[in-house]
Formats: structure tokens, C-alpha cells, sequence
């Protein structure tokens, strides 16, 4: 279903990853390094044409030092089969690479420090879709304070990136009457992505 790269473009990309981590990982510009057990990165496919992004770890990703696992995890794995994805095909991470203290919500200093990571990622990465996963997510990416309704539904390019916007796999937990929705948001990143993969394939002569 998704376009191949060469091997040699995978193992490049994947070397300024590790190289990203092996640099990043000892971050110490903010409080959150006193805090936290493990400094969660992000993992996936280093040429993945679809990024997911949270806002921070929790509990459980800090323990274990990945992204979105336990029950938010098993979810968000759900949701990207139905799109047609399996976890080891994109690249998951958060904004914040530490968890904040009691899973508060992340301080602009914080975000300040960090930030500067998850662009590495993505410049690394080159995805064609992102899709950002909740509410506090998406306005720090996008730096507003508009609520989620307001963010759904679209395409949003930010930094060159076509962003899609859905709800986080926590607050679905909490209130499964908002699966539906999420699902329109997944078709219409999908469609998008399509769109762009049929772009791209199109012979250079055609209008």
C-alpha cells in the first residue's frame, strides 16, 4: 500500500536518528531531566510517510522508555490498522521527550527545550502526513489556544508538513462516543495521503 525506499535510504536515515538520540538523551535543559526514569525518544520507521505525535509521556512510557504503550498504546495501534498501517511502519513520538511531573500539562519552557528534537525527527523522517493526537498537542504545535472542534475536519501545513488533527487515545478511553469521529479524522488524512502517493506516482507528463 505505501511507497519503498532503498535500503541505503532507510540505513541513512536511520544513522541521523540514532545519532539525534545519542545526542538528545542526556538532555538537561530543563527541570523535567530530574524527574524522569527514562528520556523517551520515539520509535518507528525512520522513513515512515506518516509521523504520530502526543504531547508527552505518561507513566508507563516513562517507565518503559517508548512511546504510547499500555492501554492508550494498544489503541493508537488499533487506529492505525484501520488506516491501513502497522505500528512498525510509521514513526510514533511525543513533543516533550520526559514526563511531566503527575502528567501535567507541558510548561513553554519545556516545550522551548524540546522542540528543537522533534524537529530533528521530522527533518530526519520527511514524512508525507502527520497526525497530531489531541487537543494540548495540537495548540502547542501550532501555538493557539483554539479547541480541538476548531482544529478537526482539515489539512493544517505547518513547517511544510500536512497535519491532520484527532483525538488523544487517552480521552477515547474516557469517552468511546468520540471513536466515530476519530474514525472521519482517519479518512480524511487517509484521503489526503492518497492523494499525495497518487501525485507523486503520476507520470511527469501528465497535466
Amino acid at each position: 500500500m505505501h511507497d519503498t525506499v532503498s535500503g541505503e535510504e532507510c540505513t541513512a536515515s536511520l544513522k541521523e536518528l540514532t545519532l539525534l538520540f545519542e545526542t538528545a538523551k542526556g538532555c538537561r535543559k530543563c527541570q523535567l531531566a530530574e524527574t524522569r526514569k527514562n528520556f523517551v525518544f520515539g520509535e518507528g520507521n525512520a522513513q515512515a510517510e506518516l509521523v504520530v505525535i502526543g504531547e508527552a509521556p505518561g507513566a508507563e512510557e516513562d517507565a518503559s522508555g517508548r512511546p504510547f504503550v499500555g492501554r492508550s498504546g494498544q489503541l493508537l495501534n488499533k487506529i492505525l490498522q484501520a488506516a491501513g498501517f502497522s505500528r512498525e511502519e510509521v514513526y510514533i513520538c511525543n513533543i516533550l521527550k520526559c514526563r511531566p511531573p503527575g502528567n501535567r500539562n507541558p510548561l513553554q519552557g519545556e516545550i522551548d527545550c524540546c522542540m528543537p528534537w522533534l524537529l530533528g525527527q521530522l527533518q530526519i523522517v520527511k514524512p508525507k502526513v502527520i497526525l497530531i493526537l489531541g487537543k494540548v498537542a495540537a495548540n502547542t504545535i501550532f501555538e493557539n489556544k483554539l479547541p480541538l472542534g476548531a482544529m478537526r475536519g482539515k489539512v493544517i501545513t505547518w513547517k511544510e508538513f500536512d497535519c491532520f488533527i484527532t483525538y488523544h487515545p487517552a480521552a477515547l478511553l474516557r469517552n468511546p462516543e468520540w471513536k466515530r469521529g476519530c474514525w472521519e479524522d482517519i479518512q480524511l488524512m487517509m484521503g489526503h495521503y492518497e492523494k499525495l502517493r497518487a501525485k507523486k506516482s503520476a507520470p511527469e507528463n501528465e497535466n
